[in-house]
């Protein structure tokens, strides 16, 4: 049986990183031998990218130039990692994928156009996520979040109104693509009820051990 592919989204300082490792635990304790990736980066040629792209004292690209690259991440991570583990029953859980690159890259309707055309070329259907979890918070406080946590990169650096523009794009997706886009808002939430709603939007045992 094939895994599922499962993609957490959201603004820096979200939580995805807490939630993601929550969920495969959460799928490991069930037996499904979960993959946890992590975009871009994972595979060498990611982890290089990611490094370029994210460098806070890089200079800004246009919004096209940052989309390639991460599809060229992409690329490799479904080839390399993706599709052999999903063809191996493994489920995936990966920390972005197109969603962020429409939320950063396609704040325009030519922009976003862009980034679907790539996503078409680039992602088959059948390793187009399952389900796409997005974890909803209003810019200042993911930023402060994320402040907390480490120094700012390259996107975070882009202040308070980039990313409630990010926020915006990521509440079109949800709405957009209600069918398997789970929208949890998570202010006000701590990361164990978060970590419920997930569960419980996924079909898992919202009281099974993670």
């Amino acid at each position: 049986m094939r895994g599922r592919f499962l993609v957490l989204e959201g603004p820096d300082g979200c939580g995805k990183s807490t939630q993601a490792g929550r969920l495969v635990a959460r799928l490991a304790a069930a037996g499904r031998r979960p993959l946890h990736l992590r975009e871009p980066g994972t595979t060498p040629v990611g982890e290089r990218l990611r490094g370029l792209l994210l460098d806070p004292g890089r200079e800004r690209w246009d919004p096209r130039t940052e989309a390639l690259l991460f599809f060229a991440a992409r690329s490799e991570l479904l080839r390399a990692v993706v599709a052999p583990a999903l063809a191996e029953g493994r489920d995936v859980v990966c920390e972005r994928f197109t969603p962020s690159t429409l939320a950063y890259q396609g704040q325009t309707p030519e922009l976003e156009a862009f980034v679907l055309a790539l996503d078409a070329l680039v992602v088959p259907p059948e390793l187009q996520p399952d389900r796409v979890i997005v974890l909803d918070l209003a810019a200042r406080e993911a930023l402060g979040r994320a402040g907390d946590r480490s120094a700012a990169d390259g996107f975070e650096a882009r202040g308070t109104a980039f990313q409630e523009r990010v926020r915006n794009g990521y509440r079109r997706y949800a709405e957009v693509r209600a069918d398997h886009t789970l929208l949890i808002p998570v202010a006000g939430l701590d990361p164990d009820q978060v970590e419920q709603r997930i569960a419980a939007g996924l079909g898992l045992d919202p009281e099974a051990e993670a």
